[in-house]
Parts: structure tokens; C-alpha cells; sequence
């Protein structure tokens, strides 16, 4: 599961299907499951690390209802 922060989602999606992103090149194909929006990219980034931490992560598994 791959988390992080774009202004364009669909575009950032296709790079890292094209494997044009060394963070995830090779592990995909990729598909956009969950999206949201912020006024700002510092409230957008500090949901991001919410998203990675332990508790946003079993958010997202529930949210997606995936197995814990």
C-alpha cells in the first residue's frame, strides 16, 4: 500500500505505472483506491503521516476493508 501527496493524483498515478518514480519502480501496477483534499499542502502532509503511522495505517485497513 503506497501513501503519499500529489495535486494531480491521476497524473502521479501513470508515473508510477510508467515506473518513472525510483520509490516504486517495479512494484506495481498501481491503482488509485482512496483520495482526499486539503486547502494546503502542509495539512495534506501531515494527513500523509497520519496514513503512515500505525494507527492511520488500521484506519486505511478498515477503511478498505482489509483483513488486520
Amino acid at each position: 500500500m503506497y501513501k503519499g501527496i500529489s495535486n494531480q493524483p491521476k497524473r502521479r498515478l501513470k508515473e508510477h505505472n510508467r515506473n518513472e518514480c525510483p520509490g516504486t519502480r517495479g512494484k506495481g501496477p498501481w491503482n488509485l483506491i482512496y483520495t482526499e483534499s486539503f486547502e494546503t499542502r502542509v495539512l495534506a502532509r501531515k494527513r500523509e503521516k497520519y496514513f503512515k503511522s500505525g494507527s492511520g495505517r488500521e484506519f486505511l485497513k478498515i477503511l478498505l476493508n482489509i483483513p488486520l
